[in-house]
């Protein structure tokens, strides 16, 4: 007897709501078997397969789903979304461009399609959805803020900060926003944020609930900022203390997880064929130019240098190369865990797929240039498989002394992202993993990377672009030697720095904090830094 639709409907929610996620891909395609144009039902039918750790077969299913979309907004934006987290782009854009056919979109619909064009890197284009929105008048915080980030990443610093300030006086809770407000230009003894900071972390209270305390972080963050730029070190390494003590309780970093993961790549990268020789871009198809490192080395300067040639657009920290990875090794993305499944799978991975696979979901953004600027600083540990994946890509490596990048990455906010960044032990052991996997790439491959030191990039700048250009087949342009006159996007927590004119405040900034980081100092030489 076939159980009827709406009983069906019932258990496959019941599965899913208990996490029985085998038993909900069941009971949904016996739904599919009857409605295969009911696009929820395929869109959670692709969920239960990710969950179960494959991929290659939810993306086909959310693919399919994306010619039998109906005229509903939120539905397309769901859609959009999941293909988007999938690294299925042009799935996604898609999505888009049926959301965009909608006459007269309410402001909540505009304010969507804002967000899934910042999660493709299309900024430019979130940021003028996001003033359409406003136009029509913004609801809650979470909008605000948005208009807020992206005005920042468009160079509209003034607007951004008026913005910013004006949703911290209606929503203080709404903390991200004062991390961005204290980054947006140096605080002076005349105009600074102290006073404002006090009053709206003091409407607050003393949450002890972790979302609350994430905020009490985060306005140490910004407090840390203020005081830096004002002189006042002592008061500023108190708050970073704060921060970073909070922050290390909610996301303790797991170096035990991190080192089985850069030894499982670097097992994998053993057991490949030796690479082939760089190659040149076919004729009309453009080329990925990847910058990796660690984070604070200087990536995001020499990316607004870089594009500001032009024959060379940057796309931002984009996930693709990962995600394609994943893709064809049939693995879902699910952290270390999952990465360390895929390397097992070396060296039978297709990484010629990987590199084609790449390549159509990325080659849009080059908008005509010969070079894309792929800036994922963690693709560094990726090197062996990208030169195999994509031999026509130059691959820049940008190096920072230990203490400098240590240091900067130490006193910025970065969320849940980089557990390793709010205590110096662990920064020291990410460090010298970082170090580790670098030095086991130059015995591997000494021509897979071209290294580019920081210091050289702000101190002889000519020079340094004149040598990354040349290794691209490139001419010296000029345009490179100031980034401030660059009006490209630029979606990092460095957008405002690297909008001003080349300067080398940045070298050995961690001499303020000399004596309060002598135990990251030692930490750097015990793990070989």
């Amino acid at each position: 007897m076939n159980t009827p639709e709406p009983a069906l409907r019932r258990q496959a929610i019941e599965a899913i709501e208990s996490g029985q996620h085998a038993l909900a891909e069941t009971l949904l395609r016996r739904l599919l078997e009857s409605g295969p144009d009911d696009v929820p039902v395929r869109m959670e039918l692709a969920a239960a397969i990710i969950r179960q750790g494959r991929i290659r077969e939810a993306t086909w299913h959310l693919l399919e789903a994306v010619p039998s979309l109906p005229n509903n907004a939120e539905l397309i934006a769901r859609l959009a979304w999941q293909l988007a987290l999938q690294g299925e782009v042009p799935g996604a854009r898609a999505c888009l461009a049926h959301l965009a056919r909608a006459p007269n979109p309410p402001s909540h619909v505009l304010v969507e399609q804002a967000h899934l064009h910042w999660m493709l890197g299309d900024i430019e284009a979130a940021a003028g959805f996001i003033e359409r929105a406003n136009a029509l008048g913004l609801d809650g915080p979470a909008e605000h803020y948005l208009r807020g980030m992206l005005l920042q990443f468009t160079g509209r610093l003034g607007e951004a900060e008026t913005v910013l300030t004006d949703l911290l006086e209606h929503w203080p809770g709404h903390a991200d926003a004062v991390v961005i407000l204290a980054n947006l230009r140096r605080q002076t003894a005349q105009d600074n944020l102290l006073q404002r900071l006090d009053r709206w972390q003091a409407r607050l209270g003393s949450p002890t609930d972790p979302r609350g305390r994430f905020a009490v972080a985060e306005y140490d963050s910004a407090r840390f900022k203020v005081l830096d730029d004002l002189g006042q070190y002592e008061a500023a390494w108190a708050a970073l203390q704060r921060c970073n003590a909070i922050m290390h309780q909610l996301h303790p970093y797991d170096g035990a997880d991190e080192l089985a993961t850069v030894e499982s790549i670097e097992q994998a990268a053993a057991r490949l064929d030796p690479a082939p020789p760089r190659q040149s871009a076919p004729a009309g198809q453009p080329a990925p130019l990847f910058i990796v490192g660690l984070p604070r080395s200087g990536s995001t300067l020499l990316d607004h240098m870089l594009s500001a040639h032009p024959e060379i657009v940057s796309a931002g920290e984009i996930s693709d190369f990962q995600r394609q990875l994943h893709w064809v090794a049939d693995v879902a993305q699910a952290g270390h865990r999952s990465l360390r499944e895929v390397m097992q799978r070396m060296p039978s991975l297709d990484l010629p797929l990987v590199g084609k696979r790449y390549l159509e979901r990325t080659a849009w953004r080059a908008a005509g240039a010969r070079y894309f600027i792929d800036k994922l600083p963690i693709n560094v540990r990726l090197v062996p498989f990208i030169r195999r994946a994509l031999p026509q890509a130059r691959i820049i490596h940008i190096v920072r002394p230990p203490m400098d990048v240590c240091y900067s990455n130490l006193k910025v906010m970065f969320g849940s992202a980089s557990p390793y960044c709010y205590d110096m032990q662990a920064m020291a052991h990410y460090h010298g993993l970082y170090r580790q996997i670098v030095e086991r790439w130059r015995q591997l491959d000494a021509d897979a990377m071209l290294e580019v030191a920081y210091e050289d990039l702000v101190t002889d700048p000519e020079a340094a672009l004149s040598r990354i250009l040349a290794h691209c087949g490139l001419p010296m342009d000029s345009r490179c030697l100031h980034p401030e006159a660059n009006p490209g996007a630029v979606a990092t927590p460095s957008s405002a720095q690297v909008r001003e004119p080349l300067h080398r405040r940045a070298l050995e900034q961690w001499r303020r904090y000399e004596s309060q980081l002598e135990p990251l100092r030692r930490a750097l030489g015990s793990a070989g830094g």
